[in-house]
Parts: structure tokens; C-alpha cells; sequence
């Protein structure tokens, strides 16, 4: 009878462990790469881009219309979404810097792993070798960004497999969508964290000739392209989604689905023959400027978030809002805690199911090289080198009218606000390095409106905070054909 009693003891034990997994919440996180404020359908700019998907994801949840990323440009937004805090405060302001405060510094992932949560990384990474993925909390790595072989612990099918190189099997999208939706298969019965980062529309563009067919008709092919891989993103969306409801997960799981930073115009949208560098086919429409860049076009991007049965389906929230926040949610909604100054992000939760009203953040703020930007309310104050502008958002979106000479006021709080902020950088100061060619060209078309002309398109893919010399170029182009591999 004791041993019964003992038996029973201990599996009631067991059961309430597992009801009290059962009860956090899963996340998911789907993160694009240059991907433009106008292509998705919810967002209501374009008529060619087909996202149903994501609409419905959108539908379920909120659409943020003021949704930013922490940088113009892929690695340091990456690294701020998956610290949650502001990448220039451990190092990792642009491309080509040490990653080495990155590796210093605490995940979403590790957080949630030491926790208890089951945690995988899908796509692009970006930020260091591929098999080093696991050693930043994720528990499986599927690394694949394009047709080559890649570093991955798991099958398609969400099957174990010592880290090593993985052939492709499926088109690179395609495929981390599957292996996504075979892990909550796998995982159905445990809390789970997935950050899948899609490699699109980032060139090369490489869309698959199914998804291509979607998008018949006259156009840019480079649009077209852009808008085939989007499709092949979305799909995954519904793939991933339609899992989640299969096992009845759909409202235990909150959703995130955001850009990384803008489109890449290079000004003219070449229309260039290839896949390669150059216009990546997407599009910014209204927003003025592109990659490269902390005008409206380099950093608000799309941004959807659902969690049905928390936070009410349909609605479309205006407060900005910051990718920063996805860990200071997920960080709460998990029950866990963090130490003063480890997050820079808001829980949005509150927020976006109406139990706290007003906006999330008293303003935002960025850091790109030379130049620098704030956000409060309406009010941006953007800075390029010696350049200074001042816009409404509230009734320029577009960022056409600098209005810094009719407010002075503002444009002073602002830069007391900003140069505060700053000083807390590492380095602090409002920039760490010149304005490049590239960006110079880019201020002069966007925001001051000279005619570009002829001249060369600007490239920002591997603008540092630095010129480079021939040789620094040489090692740069070597570690981006390494990249390209994983």
C-alpha cells in the first residue's frame, strides 16, 4: 500500500510539472531580410503582392503600422532582436564589426532554453559561424539561406543528426518552413521557441519557378522575383500556422512576424539581369529612403503580432513599437525575469490587448554609423553626418517636408534626448564614424532632393563604419563567399 501511495504521489507530481509546462506559452518569431514596408497585403500600399497568409496571421492579431527594426542593415538588427537590447551598447552597430559582445551577451533563446523551453533557429543567422548556432540557447539549428550545403542537428523531418553539413532537399524558404512546422510536430506537448528568419527577399533572388508563376504579367522581373520568394514565405506563414492549430496550439502560441530592415532601392531599381546584388525587387512605398539608411525606408518595416484569445483579433495598433520588444514579451509572458538593464524592450502585451493604454515607449532612438534618429510621438529628429532634419510623421510619413527651422524648439528636446541617449553607447557620441559615399548619396536624393543622375548606384551590403583597404576588402569578400555556403 505504501509503494501504491508513493506510485500515486509521484505521478501526481509528474502530471502537475507537465500542466505547469503546458501552461507557458510558445513563441515564434518570422523574420524576413529586406523586406519592404509595402509588400504585404494587410498593410494596404500595393495591389501586386500577394501575402494571404500573413493577412490572416494579421487578422487573428494586431497589424503594428509603426513597427521598427533596431538597424538599417541585417547583422545589427539581428543581434538587437535576439538580445533585446540595442546592439551598440555590446558592439554590433554594423556589418563587418567584432562579434565578440554579441557572444557575450544573453539570448532570447538561452533565456528561454535554461528555462525549460525547447528552443530552434531556422535560416539566417548572420551573426557567426553556423555551427555555433547552438551555442547562443538554441537547442537545434537548421542554417539553411540558400542551395548549398548548411550547417544543421536536425532533419527536415525535425529528426536529431550530429551538427555538420546538410544538402539542401528543398528550396531554402521552403525548406525551413517544413523543418519549422516537423519541430512543433515533435514538440506539440512542451513549450517552444522558434525563430525562423527567412533569407528573403534578400538577393540573391532565386524564386523557384512555381512561385514565379504566381505573379504573371508585365513587371520589373526583380519585382517579380521579390514578390515569388515573399509567396514562398507566406506559405510557410500557413504551414506553420495550420500546424499550430492541428494540435491546438493556436492560441498557447504568440506570433511575431517582422522585418529586418528595409528595401534596398539603390536609388534607379535597376532592373539588372542576375539574382545578384543591386534592387532587391522589393518595395518601401509610402516611406522615403531604403536600406542604408535611418529615414522611414531603412527601419520601419512590417510588423505583425497575434496571439489569439490575449490579444484581441483585427485590430491595427499605431504606438510605435520596436523589435527590441520581442524579448522583454517573450521574457515576461514565460514568467521569467530579468536584471535592470539586460532588455531595452517593453512587454507588449499589455499594450496591444488594451489592459494598458497610452504608448509602450516614451520615443525610440537609433544609432547607425554617422547618423542617428529619435522618434517621440509624431516627432523625428534624424541626423546624417552634419546634416540635421526634422519632420511630423503624423502628417509626413513620407518625410518630404523638414520642418526644422519652424520648430526649433522640438528639434532642441529632441537633441538633448538623443544626445543623452547616445552617451550610454559604446562608444557614446551621436556617430562613430563619417557618412560614406553611399549614404551621402543616399541623403542627397531622399531627403534633399538633388537629381542622382548617372552616378554609380551606392551599395550599402557591406557598408562598415570604416573605408576599407584592398586588402580588408579582400578578407571581407573571402568571409561573405564563406557565409553564402552555410
Amino acid at each position: 500500500m505504501k509503494f501504491q501511495a508513493l506510485l500515486v504521489y509521484l505521478l501526481l507530481g509528474v502530471g502537475a510539472a507537465v500542466a505547469q509546462a503546458d501552461d507557458r506559452p510558445n513563441i515564434v518569431v518570422l523574420y524576413t531580410d529586406d523586406h519592404g514596408y509595402a509588400d504585404l497585403g494587410c498593410q494596404g500600399v500595393l495591389d501586386d503582392v500577394k501575402t494571404p497568409h500573413v493577412d490572416a496571421l494579421a487578422r487573428s492579431g494586431v497589424l503594428a503600422r509603426n513597427g521598427y527594426s533596431t538597424a538599417p542593415q541585417c547583422v545589427p538588427s539581428r543581434a538587437g532582436l535576439l538580445i533585446g537590447k540595442f546592439q551598440s551598447r555590446f558592439g554590433v552597430e554594423a556589418n563587418g564589426q567584432s562579434l565578440d559582445g554579441f557572444n557575450r551577451e544573453t539570448t532570447i533563446a538561452q533565456r528561454l532554453q535554461d528555462a525549460g523551453y525547447v528552443t530552434a533557429q531556422f535560416g539566417k543567422w548572420h551573426l557567426g559561424p553556423g555551427p555555433r548556432i547552438i551555442e547562443h540557447g538554441f537547442t537545434h539549428a537548421f542554417n539553411q539561406n540558400s542551395q548549398r550545403p548548411f550547417s544543421s542537428n536536425i532533419t527536415l523531418e525535425g529528426k536529431d543528426r550530429q551538427m555538420s553539413q546538410f544538402p539542401p532537399k528543398l528550396y531554402h524558404v521552403d525548406a525551413c518552413s517544413k523543418a519549422a512546422s516537423s519541430l512543433i510536430e515533435r514538440y506539440k506537448d512542451e513549450a517552444f521557441f522558434l525563430y525562423v528568419a527567412y533569407r528573403a527577399p534578400h538577393v540573391p533572388l532565386d524564386a523557384p519557378q512555381k512561385y514565379l508563376d504566381r505573379f504573371p504579367g508585365d513587371m520589373p522581373e526583380r519585382r517579380r522575383q521579390a514578390l515569388a520568394m515573399l509567396s514562398a514565405v507566406d506559405d510557410g506563414v500557413g504551414l506553420i500556422t495550420e500546424t499550430l492549430a492541428k494540435h491546438n496550439l493556436t492560441e498557447k502560441t504568440l506570433v511575431f512576424y517582422i522585418g529586418d530592415n528595409g528595401a534596398p532601392l539603390k536609388i534607379h531599381k535597376l532592373d539588372a539581369p542576375g539574382g545578384g546584388p543591386g534592387w532587391d525587387g522589393s518595395l518601401n512605398d509610402p516611406l522615403n529612403g531604403e536600406k542604408g539608411m535611418l529615414a522611414e525606408g531603412g527601419m520601419h518595416v512590417p510588423f505583425v503580432v497575434s496571439w489569439p484569445g490575449t490579444i484581441p483579433a483585427g485590430n491595427v495598433y499605431d504606438h510605435p513599437v520596436s523589435a527590441l520588444d520581442v524579448a522583454a514579451t517573450a521574457v515576461s509572458v514565460a514568467g521569467l525575469k530579468a536584471n535592470p538593464g539586460d532588455l531595452d524592450g517593453v512587454d507588449l502585451v499589455p499594450y496591444l490587448s488594451g489592459k494598458l493604454s497610452g504608448a509602450p515607449h516614451e520615443f525610440l532612438a537609433w544609432r547607425w554609423i554617422a547618423q542617428s534618429a529619435i522618434r517621440e510621438g509624431d516627432w523625428k529628429l534624424l541626423r546624417g553626418g552634419d546634416r540635421e532634419y526634422l519632420y511630423h510623421l503624423g502628417r509626413d510619413i513620407e518625410e518630404k517636408n523638414n520642418v526644422l527651422t519652424q520648430n526649433p524648439e522640438v528639434a532642441d528636446r529632441l537633441r538633448k534626448k538623443l544626445t543623452q541617449w547616445a552617451s550610454e553607447l559604446s562608444p557614446p557620441g551621436l556617430a562613430i564614424g563619417p557618412m560614406s559615399n553611399a549614404a551621402t548619396g543616399y541623403f542627397d536624393f531622399y531627403l534633399d532632393g538633388k537629381d542622382p543622375g548617372t552616378a554609380a548606384t551606392p551599395r550599402t551590403d557591406r557598408a562598415g563604419p570604416a573605408q576599407e583597404t584592398r586588402g580588408t576588402a579582400k578578407k571581407r569578400r573571402a568571409a561573405k563567399r564563406r557565409e553564402s555556403a552555410q
